[in-house]
């Protein structure tokens, strides 16, 4: 892995299956080697912080995250999509797959966006929550799923990993479909510390399962609380996560440091 990675960057957390890197991935993703990257999994800002409110845990409470989640305007959104997705182009393999998280305040941009940097989107994830926040202004329906975006490079040579066999197994021997039904986010996996847009374990468990083998480097530009790295050392594969927020990567750092892997790396 120290191949990939610029010997300049600053790494917050290391050992031979998982960089962690204290930056903005902007500039981050530039000094990473070009297409030695197997698969990539980001969860980027949803731009939802617009001053509303939402209930959580029985209490009314803001939607703000932050700073990083507030949007300047459609084509400054749209101009921020297309700017780190082509980064992320340059560095997955020719046979890499990327997948992207959001909801309706962001996911269309996202989907035009990769498109436009030179993607083909494979599926489309309606990723359908068992117990979402209730909707307090009864004037809408209420907001119960995130769609996932499964996305390879748009050339006739490119052929993505898909773990067929895998995917029907845990789905009882049937096909799996592109909805997925299950829970947020179990409180005793935020016991490190918590992140406002934290996905729930089981979900990168099947995203990982489906589109990697072990061995491969899964890269997450936007880690929050790291659970795509859990994830992947879970399972065999290498991490390598990158954030701007200090305070989220000691979260990760804490959660990865209790993952165990049997894989050995040079």
């Amino acid at each position: 892995m120290d191949s990939v990675l610029n010997r300049r960057l600053p790494i917050y957390y290391g050992r031979p299956d998982c960089k962690l890197v204290l930056g903005d991935c902007f500039q981050v993703l530039k000094k990473i080697k070009p297409e030695t990257i197997d698969m990539i999994f980001a969860d980027p800002p949803y731009f939802l912080s617009n001053d509303g409110i939402t209930c959580q845990g029985g209490k009314m409470v803001s939607v703000n995250k932050g700073d990083w989640d507030k949007a300047g305007g459609l084509m400054e959104k749209h101009r921020f999509n297309r700017q780190w997705i082509r980064l992320c182009r340059k560095i997955l393999k020719p046979d890499g797959s990327i997948w992207i998280s959001g909801t309706f305040h962001n996911i269309y941009s996202i989907g035009m966006a990769l498109e436009q940097e030179g993607f083909k989107i494979i599926n489309n994830i309606t990723w359908q929550k068992t117990n979402p926040p209730p909707n307090l202004a009864c004037r809408c329906f209420t907001h119960s799923t995130e769609t996932i975006l499964w996305a390879q490079k748009n050339e006739k040579t490119s052929r993505h990993l898909f773990n067929y066999e895998v995917m029907k197994e845990q789905n009882g021997g049937k096909q799996m479909k592109d909805v997925w039904v299950g829970s947020l986010t179990r409180p005793s996996e935020k016991s490190e510390g918590k992140h406002p847009t934290q996905k729930p374990e089981y979900l990168l468990e099947r995203i990982v399962l489906a589109s990697t083998k072990e061995g491969q480097l899964v890269l997450d530009p936007f880690c929050g609380s790291g659970t795509t790295g859990v994830a992947a050392l879970r399972y065999g594969r290498q991490f390598i996560g990158i954030d701007n927020c200090e305070e989220y990567l000691s979260i990760s750092e804490k959660r990865l440091k209790k993952v165990c892997t049997t894989t050995e790396y040079e």
